[in-house]
């Protein structure tokens, strides 16, 4: 079992920036590929980045490539989302997913954390 806890959501006007941290409880962290997903009001959870054990490949959903970067410290058992030119439609609670495969996700989830883009 791993716990994940995120932070660093928050609320930022359109076309700024927010960097979420997800910290896992287990020291295997490297068994896990790590995914950050999102849930707007009325809508499905969708997947939005995903990033291998090592680091070596990600993968990100059409709406946010190349305004999201998914990274890993392994040193420090975590992950964050850096999401740059934000918009509106960004809007949602963000969570952390521990064990994805390709986009789907794994059995661990962390609490979630609100991100709100204003106009």
């Amino acid at each position: 079992q791993v716990q994940l806890v995120e932070s660093g959501g928050g609320l930022v006007q359109d076309g700024g920036s927010l960097r979420p941290s997800c910290a896992a409880s287990r020291r295997t962290f490297t068994d896990y590929a790590m995914g950050w997903f999102r849930q707007a009001p009325g809508k499905e959870r969708e997947f939005v980045a995903r990033i291998r054990r090592y680091g070596i490949s990600t993968d990100y959903s059409d709406s946010v490539k190349g305004r999201f970067t998914i990274s890993r410290d392994n040193a420090k058992n975590t992950v964050y989302l850096q999401m740059n030119s934000l918009k509106p439609e960004d809007t949602a609670v963000y969570y952390c997913n521990a064990g994805s495969v390709l986009r789907s996700p794994g059995p661990h989830w962390g609490q979630g954390t609100q991100v709100t883009v204003y106009s």
